[in-house]
């Protein structure tokens, strides 16, 4: 019979990642949370919660270059100076959604409940880190988001202003996906890949969404090629994976057969 002595010295022999330190996931989703409520909390102190946000921030960034042996450097500034910019977006966005949505009482409803907003805001924070060359990160962000949300948008999609997203549980929006602006999607809206071969990971996989489009629930768009052209209207349960013209209407017709008897 092996001994406890046994187990756990093989255990140890097989953990081949010595810098891999899990803490990082704990740390960075405090600073995600914080990050949120200090630009959105009317009663968060900027000017402290800025210096707390830096230091937690280099301290994750340390442990996330062990990894990568990236040496630290001062990068903090950098994605401070975007915040401004980000916050301006992002109020964009919570209008969006409020004015578009009849279910929405007021802006700051949206702000506080939409699980949508807040998948908007962490990406737009995550996408700047991704911009930097920042590793893990910004996907742990990502992840971290969509574990509340159900809405798994990666950080190195690029997204344009008055992004609406409605009820946001299922949706899928990958890596090099391009979404313009004034786009609404719904809940369970996929935008991926066809092939998901290794060697395509310096190529667009994912389809590119132009200005004033709408997707509605559960539809499914593939491929780096599609384009879904601007003023087009994307019924819910389709499945594209070719370019759309702009000014289109794509819909599932459903097929409706009475019954033979009846009970």
């Amino acid at each position: 019979m092996k001994t406890k002595k046994y187990i756990i010295d093989k255990i140890i022999n097989n953990k081949k990642r010595p810098h891999l330190d899990f803490s990082i996931k704990n740390k960075t989703e405090k600073f995600t949370n914080d990050l949120f409520y200090t630009l959105f909390d009317a009663k968060a102190c900027v000017a402290k919660n800025i210096i707390q946000l830096e230091e937690n921030f280099n301290e994750i960034y340390k442990i996330a270059s062990l990894t990568h042996n990236i040496p630290l450097e001062n990068i903090w500034d950098r994605f401070l100076l975007k915040l401004p910019s980000i916050l301006k977006c992002l109020n964009i966005d919570a209008q969006e959604i409020y004015n578009h949505d009849p279910a929405a009482n007021s802006v700051e409803e949206v702000f506080l409940a939409y699980p949508g907003f807040y998948a908007i805001a962490i990406y737009r924070f995550s996408h700047e880190l991704y911009l930097l060359n920042i590793p893990i990160i910004p996907r742990l962000m990502s992840e971290y988001a969509h574990s509340l949300t159900g809405t798994d948008i990666h950080p190195g999609a690029t997204i344009g202003e008055h992004f609406f997203i409605d009820h946001a549980t299922g949706i899928v929006i990958g890596e090099s996906c391009t979404i313009k602006n004034n786009v609404k999607i719904y809940q369970g809206v996929t935008l991926g890949a066809l092939q998901v071969s290794k060697d395509m990971r310096n190529k667009k996989r994912h389809p590119t969404v132009e200005n004033h489009v709408t997707i509605y629930a559960n539809a499914t768009i593939l491929g780096g090629e599609t384009i879904i052209g601007e003023n087009s209207t994307i019924g819910g349960n389709v499945f594209i994976t070719s370019s759309i013209p702009k000014n289109s209407m794509v819909y599932h017709t459903a097929e409706i057969k009475l019954k033979s008897k009846i009970h």
